[in-house]
Formats: C-alpha cells, sequence, structure tokens
C-alpha cells in the first residue's frame, strides 16, 4: 500500500465530509436540497460546473485514449468542449427562466402533463446510471492501484460515500464538493502538463515529431482511424458528445443553483474557459503517458487504459505526484457522482413522488425523505452494474450516456422551446423512442457483444457501431416530429406564453 496516497486520500475524504457536515446545517427544505437555495454566483456555478463535467472519463479515460490510440482519443476532448456552445446558446437561458428543480419542470412548464414528468423521470435516472457506471469503474481500477483492494471492495467504498454526500448535504455539499474539485483537478493538471511539455523543451513541435517514434503506432499515432476505423462510429461518437452535454440531468440542474438566467450564462461563460484549458492540458497527459509510460505498461495496470494519468505522474514526480494526482483523480470521481446521484434522486422525489403519487400534495419533510431514500437505491443500483462494466474505457462508457442524452432529451427541449405545433404526445414519444432506440442499440452493439475478453457477452453483435448516436439521435427527433403531427393541436397561447418567459424570464 502506498502510504502517502492513502494519507492523501484520508484527507481528501476528510475535507468533503467537513463541508457535507456544515451544508447538513442548511439542508432543510427542498429548495435547499435541490437547488442548494438558488445562492451561486457565476464564477462559483462555473467552477461547479466544471468540476461536474470533468469527470473520471475527461481525466483518467481521455488520457488513456490518447496514449493508447493517439488522434482518436482527442475527439471526447473536441467533442466535450464544443457541447458547451449548444448548451450556451440553446439551453442555458431558457432552462433556467422555465424550471424550478428538475428537467422535467421546464418541459412541464408548456404542457404540465403527469406522463411528461414520468418520462422525464426515467430518462433522468438512466442516464445518471449509465454516467456513474463510469465513474465507479475509474474508482474501482485507481483504488485497486494505489491501496491493493480489490476492484469490488473499491466501488462500494467509494458508492458509500457519494451517497453520504447526497443524503446529508444536497446540493450545497454537492456544489461546494465540486468546486475544490475543479480547483485541485486544475493544479493537479497543469503541474503533470508543464512536466510534460518541460521534457520537450516547451516544443510542440519537438514533441509531435517525438510522438511519431513513441508508440508501436509510430507515425499514425498523430493520424485518425487508429481506435475508430469505421468513418460512422467516428461520425455517431462525435455526435453524441457534442449534443448530449445539452440533455445531461446533473448538468441542466446547475443552473438553478443560481438566481437568475444572466447568472446562468455567466456560469457557463467561466465553465467553458475552464473546461477548455483542462481539455488542451488531456493532450500533454495523453502524449506524456504513449511516451514515458508506454503502452505495454498502461495496458497492464488497466486494459482500458484508465490509469494512464496517475502512472504518468508516477514515472514523472515519484510517489509524491503519483499519490497526489490520484487523490486528485479520487475528488473528480466523488464529485461527479455526488451530482449524479443528486439529479437521480431529485427526478424521482420531486417528478415522481412528488407530483405523480402525491399530486403535488407532498410535504417538504416527505420529499426530502423520498429524496434521500431514492439517492440510497440508485447508488445501490450503479454499484451492481458498474461491477460488470469493470474492463472497459471509463470514457467510452460516458459517451454512451452522451448518446442516451441526446436521444431522449435533447430533441424535447429544443422542440418545447422553439416548435410551436408541439403537444404532449409528442413530448412523450419522442423520449420513450430516443431512450429505448439508444439503449437498444447499446444492447447489441460491439460494446456489449464480442470476442471472448472484448465485451462483456461472448457473440456478434447485430449492430455494427459501438455508439448509437447516429441512429438513435434522428429517430428521437423523428419520434418527437411524428408523435405530434399524428395527435390533436396544442394550446397555442400556452406556448406564447411559455415562449415569453424563456426569454425574457416575466
Amino acid at each position: 500500500m502506498n502510504m502517502t496516497a492513502f494519507t492523501l486520500f484520508l484527507a481528501i475524504v476528510a475535507m468533503t465530509l467537513v463541508i457535507t457536515y456544515f451544508a447538513s446545517k442548511k439542508t432543510n427544505s427542498t429548495s435547499e436540497f435541490y437547488t442548494g437555495g438558488g445562492g451561486l454566483t457565476g464564477w462559483q456555478n462555473g467552477l461547479a460546473i466544471a468540476g461536474d463535467y470533468m469527470s473520471a472519463a475527461s481525466f483518467l479515460g481521455i488520457a488513456g485514449s490518447i496514449a493508447l490510440a493517439g488522434f482518436d482519443g482527442f475527439f471526447y476532448s473536441i467533442g466535450f468542449l464544443v457541447a458547451y456552445l449548444v448548451v450556451l446558446y440553446l439551453i442555458a437561458e431558457p432552462l433556467r427562466n422555465l424550471g424550478k428543480y428538475t428537467m422535467a419542470d421546464m418541459i412541464a412548464a408548456r404542457f404540465d402533463e403527469k406522463k411528461i414528468r414520468g418520462v422525464a423521470a426515467l430518462n433522468t435516472i438512466t442516464i445518471s446510471t449509465f454516467y456513474m457506471i463510469a465513474q465507479l469503474v475509474g474508482a474501482g481500477s485507481l483504488i485497486k492501484l494505489l491501496l491493493g483492494l480489490d476492484a469490488y471492495t473499491s466501488i462500494v467504498i467509494v458508492g458509500v460515500l457519494m451517497t453520504v454526500y447526497v443524503v446529508f448535504g444536497g446540493m450545497t455539499a454537492t456544489s461546494w464538493v465540486q468546486i475544490t474539485k475543479a480547483v485541485l483537478l486544475m493544479v493537479g493538471t497543469f503541474i503533470i502538463s508543464m512536466i510534460v511539455f518541460a521534457k520537450f523543451d516547451f516544443s510542440l513541435y519537438n514533441m509531435f515529431m517525438h510522438m511519431k517514434t513513441a508508440t508501436p503506432l509510430g507515425d499514425a499515432f498523430l493520424n485518425p482511424g487508429n481506435k475508430y476505423k469505421v468513418p460512422l462510429d467516428t461520425l455517431s461518437l462525435n455526435l453524441a458528445l457534442v449534443l448530449g452535454t445539452a440533455g445531461l440531468p446533473h448538468i441542466l440542474i446547475r443552473f438553478f443553483t443560481v438566481k437568475d438566467a444572466r447568472t446562468a450564462r455567466s456560469s457557463v461563460v467561466y465553465a467553458t474557459w475552464i473546461i477548455g484549458i483542462f481539455y488542451i492540458m488531456t493532450i500533454f497527459l495523453g502524449f506524456g503517458a504513449a511516451a514515458f509510460v508506454g503502452a505495454d505498461a498502461i495496458i497492464a495496470q488497466d486494459k482500458g487504459g484508465n490509469l494512464a494519468a496517475p502512472l504518468l505522474a508516477q514515472a514523472l514526480g515519484g510517489d509524491f505526484l503519483f499519490a497526489f494526482i490520484s487523490a486528485v483523480a479520487f475528488a473528480t470521481i466523488l464529485a461527479v457522482v455526488t451530482g449524479l446521484v443528486l439529479s437521480a434522486a431529485s427526478a424521482f422525489a420531486h417528478d415522481f413522488y412528488g407530483h405523480i403519487v402525491r399530486k403535488g400534495q407532498a410535504t417538504e419533510k416527505e420529499q426530502l425523505n423520498a429524496a434521500r431514500w431514492a439517492s440510497v437505491a440508485v447508488s445501490a443500483l450503479s454499484i451492481v452494474l458498474s461491477l460488470f462494466a469493470l474492463k472497459m474505457n471509463v470514457a467510452f462508457l460516458v459517451s454512451l450516456a452522451f448518446a442516451v442524452a441526446a436521444s431522449a432529451n435533447l430533441p424535447v427541449l429544443l422542440f418545447t422551446i422553439f416548435w410551436r405545433r408541439f403537444n404532449t404526445a409528442g413530448a412523450i414519444t419522442g423520449m420513450f423512442t430516443g431512450l429505448l432506440s439508444a439503449l437498444l442499440l447499446v444492447a447489441l452493439s460491439p460494446s456489449v457483444w464480442g470476442p471472448e475478453g472484448k465485451a462483456i457477452f461472448v457473440g456478434e453483435a447485430l449492430f455494427p457501431l459501438t455508439n448509437p448516436g447516429i441512429i438513435s439521435i434522428p429517430l428521437g427527433f423523428l419520434g418527437a416530429i411524428i408523435g405530434t403531427l399524428l395527435t390533436s393541436r396544442p394550446d397555442f397561447k400556452r406556448y406564447t406564453e411559455v415562449t415569453v418567459k424563456a426569454n425574457t424570464g416575466l
């Protein structure tokens, strides 16, 4: 066991538990549990969004993907960053003006139907669970390397911690854990990036030229096609990454933690700058891992390449830097999973329990209890599912969550804001079509079926693409359109009211 790493792990856990303790004293109402009372400033929420978004997929998965696949691994960095333009220009302001606690609030502002809330809650829980599996897989690999614990025990430890943060601290604890983690992650990534850059005499030309001979891929390392050999698969992945963020529930609920739409826009700008700088630095992480650790050593520790960044830190700075970066990666996972658990629990307690089961009559105490029990249930489900995905790259697992989000949520959000003819039937059809098509295509894909040791099950995949986005996203839009056109006309007056409120906040 690495005692330095163990000490830093304990320090991270202690710090986050202290944050949770103080936050729990302020979490006595549904507003405080779901949104932290809406009191965050633009820069605070921007940091929290960045902390929520820069997940294990970003820090662990992308570094590993670039180290093992070269240019193809950088697709994740590009897609994750560009996605925030969609959020900034199309989603952030209308969502803040129309919603209260969850994504379903925004849609219900126009349709006010229980069915809408039920389907939206189902989408939120499904997407959050997918995303959470990736974080827990990363945690399992990381703690196994550092502390010598098996991956199953590691996943349970992280699962218990994330449940504690949400159950007792709500959004206030979640936000400040994410802010703390964002600062630590940027500092750690900057340190490694500068060390790597110094190895190449601070010359980008030298770095890129060196990579042509530093890996088994040779010149091909800097070219696309090493991992995604089918162009359609590459397009599908990038489509999911660029459009998926605007449908991710745990990102969308962050816009309810600020007081108004102007602050929401400001927070997106802050987040985009922070995230942009971080994703540029993933190039140094990936190149450095490929050059100074090597593909064989990375794969020997984790077949998915998820430990490339910590191994690079060890190669460059010895045990202390290794321990620090690993502790930061651990904080990264904790921060993201708390946001995911909170989004899923909020959807269940606010949308399903509060508006469908109790028909809007649930008391503050009843909703809080429902949210806390939902947090426990979502955590338990994610822990169980993550045990079956330990061999997968976490960046890839997150890309699947993006595909489901872009297919099931984005079409309905956009049509709610911009399409006058859109109605309740179209919203329900669009959400179900996007969700089911994405899940079905994933279940039939090479990610699930393949040669022994390459996927979850041994067999022939019926769907050839690893990411379903290029099929499931258009199906989500098509389902919403057909569902609308084949049913009765909507209330145009309601659309006018929603349009005014979405753009002005009045």
